[in-house]
């Protein structure tokens, strides 16, 4: 093949009406409020950060320990902790806006009432990339989140892309992919997660507080990469994040080839608070090195035979 050189990349990609920088993202929940990871690297130079799930009245998550770390990764079961829409509004997203970062907020409800005036408070602010819905709590309904997406979509600005991230592992992922994107979602999250159970070896009872967690980390990626995979497949025209692994720019140029067009990085970002920056800039490498000249050129290649692959031929 023959490699581009790193500078002549273009890493763009774009979200609904949204263009960013690059397709990488944090994921919500793994890099604090900004403040955390802005002290070890610019969170400018990210495609976009994505604030923890914020809530209308605020909570205190689930209950302590809330974090294990297994051989495969780690268990968490945090929950919706966070101060409420109040305080983000007041305190968290003027931050990220005075910094340049690209912030696009994730918010929760426990009832449809509560996604449209999330919706109405965070998706009509100045400054915002977009509005990720987080659809977990509304565990894999197809139903029920694309109730929550339609009311989301209605209630935020033109222009101001609405995420959907769903359920992790659910096994009707292209199921509710559709359902989603047909009540208005620009992009879905598909993230690379697992429900699990830890013991601790000298009680034998459960080691989190909430018994039981999402597990994330390198051992999920297959799972991130199955289900961008499985989406792409069925619905070549979806825009799709996907996160699930993801360590270094390779990690996420198989998640391009597999069909997303943006990815998330998450539990990186505890071992190394600089990941998402790092993870950019290795794949705008590693695009260079196979010949790509794009990153939107890489998405889904892997569904390509030979012949078809574009710029990245010998």
């Amino acid at each position: 093949m023959t490699a581009a050189p790193a500078g002549q990349v273009d890493l763009t990609t774009t979200i609904g009406d949204v263009r960013l920088a690059n397709p990488v993202m944090t994921a919500s929940g793994c890099a604090g409020n900004g403040r955390e990871l802005g002290r070890f690297c610019d969170l400018a130079e990210v495609g976009a950060f994505v604030s923890p799930s914020v809530t209308r009245d605020g909570s205190g998550g689930r209950p302590l320990p809330r974090v294990v770390e297994t051989p495969s990764g780690l268990l968490n079961a945090v929950g919706l902790a966070g101060a409420g829409i109040d305080a983000f509004l007041a305190i968290d997203l003027p931050w990220l806006l005075r910094n340049d970062i690209r912030p696009i907020v994730s918010i929760a409800g426990a009832n449809l009432g509560e996604y449209a005036e999330l919706a109405r408070r965070v998706g009509n602010t100045p400054g915002i990339a977009g509005v990720e819905v987080n659809l977990s709590p509304l565990a894999a309904d197809p139903v029920q989140a694309s109730r929550a997406v339609s009311v989301v979509r209605r209630d935020t600005a033109a222009g101001v892309p609405v995420l959907a991230k769903l359920w992790p592992g659910a096994a009707i992922v292209v199921e509710m992919a559709a359902a989603v994107r047909e009540s208005g979602a620009d992009a879905v999250v598909l993230p690379g997660s697992l429900p699990g159970l830890a013991l601790d070896s000298g009680t034998l009872r459960p080691v989190l507080g909430g018994v039981t967690g999402d597990l994330t980390g390198p051992a999920l990626k297959t799972v991130g990469l199955y289900a961008v995979w499985q989406v792409r497949r069925a619905m070549p025209g979806a825009c799709i994040v996907g996160s699930g692994g993801i360590r270094s720019g390779a990690d996420a140029l198989e998640y391009l080839a597999a069909g997303a067009n943006a990815v998330q990085v998450g539990s990186a970002c505890f071992a190394d608070p600089s990941a998402a920056v790092r993870v950019a800039d290795e794949l705008r490498r590693e695009l260079a090195g196979r010949g790509f000249r794009s990153a939107a050129s890489a998405v889904g290649v892997a569904h390509q035979p030979p012949a078809a692959r574009g710029d990245a031929q010998p």
